[in-house]
This record gives C-alpha cells, structure tokens and sequence, in this order.
C-alpha cells in the first residue's frame, strides 16, 4: 500500500472581484505527518506559493466557513459548481496591509484527493512521534 498521495488540479486563482485565471495546484500527503497536506500552486513552471493545510480543516471547508488565521475556507455553491474557497493571507506589508489570495477549487475533486488520503491513515489513527520530535529538536540545538 502506498504511504502517499499525490494529485495535480487546476484551481482559479481571483483577481479582483470577478476575473478568474488557471492555476496548477500540486496536493500531496504522506503518512509520516498524517495532520498536514501540502498545496504548492504553480503557474507557467514557476512555484507561486507553497502551504501547508490542516487535513481536518481541509475537509471541514468543504462543509462550512473555517479558519480565522492565514488560511480561510467555506464552501460555494453556483448554478454549476460546488466549489472550496480558500483565502490565504501573507505576511503584513510596510503599510500595514496584507497580501492576500482566493483561489477556488472544484469540491468533488478535493473531496476525493481526501478520501485516498483516509485510506492511508483514517481520521482518529494519526501517530504522533512525539519522541522522535523531541530528540530531533534537542540534537538540532
């Protein structure tokens, strides 16, 4: 059985109110840190960002509004599409702003990247190495 998952889809990164351009959103988890998925968006070959989500999270957003920090979800439904959106805020700018991205995903397509994820490691089956940590932290000094 694999220890990983990997998947390649196409999200829309908002510019201004309306417009919507294509972006490559790389998703992947390993079971070796069964908490996290890791989005790294693209665009032309070159990396745009990289995070690191909350897997909870990342399924609680396609349910309901979460998240109050750097990272925002909520689902949307159109006439056509049920989408995810989620907002991400950088660091604070000079002027006391921050940058801030919305890019939309199709739902069922996350949902699914989710659902290979919860065969390699279900929900309430997560380990963590705790010593492992620990003694990685006091050797790293």
């Amino acid at each position: 059985m694999n220890s990983f998952v990997h998947k390649t889809l196409v999200m829309q990164l908002q510019s201004g109110d309306t417009d919507r351009f294509p972006v490559l959103a790389h998703l992947s988890y390993e079971a070796g840190d069964p908490f996290a998925v890791t989005v790294v968006f693209s665009h032309d070959g070159r990396v745009l960002a990289q995070w690191r989500l909350d897997r909870d999270m990342l399924s609680d957003g396609l349910r309901q509004q979460v998240g109050v920090g750097d990272v925002r979800m909520r689902p949307v439904s159109t006439d056509l599409w049920e989408e995810l959106r989620l907002e991400f805020c950088g660091d604070v700018r000079a002027d006391g702003g921050r940058q801030r991205a919305v890019v939309f995903a199709w739902a069922p397509a996350v949902a699914a990247f989710l659902r290979e994820t919860r065969e390699i490691v279900p929900p309430g089956r997560e380990e963590v190495r705790v010593d492992d940590f620990l003694a990685t932290v006091l050797t790293s000094g």
